[in-house]
């Protein structure tokens, strides 16, 4: 039985680059550490466990703009080959990738996968580069369709109610990117949001973690057809690592206390929610914010 995740800790981190160079870098003789570039810390690390948590497959995923992915550093050990898992790992880098709002996956395949991936529905785009002087690469795309009407007209009515209450959410085009009732993940546009340091603005990142929160709650009445104005009573944010990539910020239910059920009596309703932002797999910030959704009488 085999299961495909996120490395759990350093050491299984350590474990990933070591397979990802022992089958992409040491044929070619190249050394430890070329199997890493700048892009680590802002990328999605997924590997594939067997059933005693062995690493048998690597790959990454990283978000190069707002709507775009790109997938790297495929790997699965040559004894392990042939029993689906290139597909099994590439299924999971395509759900991170639409969940955080990718519209579009990008990759370089070498010649000899050319084909795996156009059974995946990738479209082979010609020449890329050679590697190595031996190892020639094309390019390959895939356009992500969300299947989920209801959410994207959730989103539609959200993303209209904030560009007209709240001018800033227009000017960094903030997102909803998932929403299924356990988990809400949001975005925004990385260039319009860097300062000197060409990291994420501290108002920037403070501002999607609050309109994220804001988001669960009126999807949290939506959900109990119930009308209220949400207000952001109280807002504390710590900052962890700058943020230099494309961010993300994310809640769910384990992050959240408080439901719009006191509405339904004619009384406020509170939320206090915790918000991660994050740039890949990292988490960068965390805001925790108590919301007041005010009974309409």
């Amino acid at each position: 039985m085999y299961h495909c995740r996120a490395p759990k800790n350093k050491a299984e981190l350590e474990q990933y680059y070591n397979l990802r160079w022992k089958i992409l870098r040491e044929p070619w003789q190249q050394p430890i550490g070329s199997e890493r570039d700048d892009l680590e810390t802002q990328s999605y690390h997924r590997v594939i466990v067997d059933d005693k948590d062995n690493i048998v497959g690597v790959g990454r995923l990283h978000k190069y703009s707002q709507e775009k992915a790109q997938i790297r550093y495929m790997a699965i050990s040559d004894e392990y080959r042939g029993k689906g898992l290139g597909k099994l790992l590439v299924n999971e880098l395509e759900q991170v990738a639409a969940q955080s709002g990718a519209k579009v996956i990008a990759l370089n395949a070498r010649d000899d996968a050319i084909g795996f991936y156009q059974q995946l529905d990738y479209v082979d785009e010609g020449y890329a580069h050679t590697l190595y002087d031996e190892v020639s690469h094309n390019k390959m795309a895939k356009i992500i369709e969300s299947s989920d009407e209801h959410l994207a007209k959730l989103a539609d009515s959200l993303q209209q109610i904030w560009h007209q209450t709240i001018p800033l959410s227009k000017v960094m085009n903030i997102n909803i990117c998932y929403f299924d009732q356990h988990s809400l993940i949001t975005n925004c546009e990385p260039a319009i949001n860097k300062n000197l340091h060409n990291t994420m603005f501290a108002g920037s990142i403070y501002t999607l973690a609050t309109l994220t929160g804001w988001a669960w709650v009126y999807f949290a009445l939506q959900a109990q057809s119930q009308q209220a104005d949400i207000v952001l009573a109280e807002g504390n944010i710590r900052y962890i690592a700058p943020l230099a990539g494309v961010a993300n910020a994310r809640t769910s239910l384990n992050l959240v206390s408080g439901n719009a059920e006191p509405l339904t009596q004619g009384k406020n309703a509170r939320f206090n929610i915790d918000v991660e932002v994050c740039c890949g797999d990292q988490v960068v910030a965390i805001f925790t914010g108590s919301y007041v959704a005010i009974a309409k009488r």
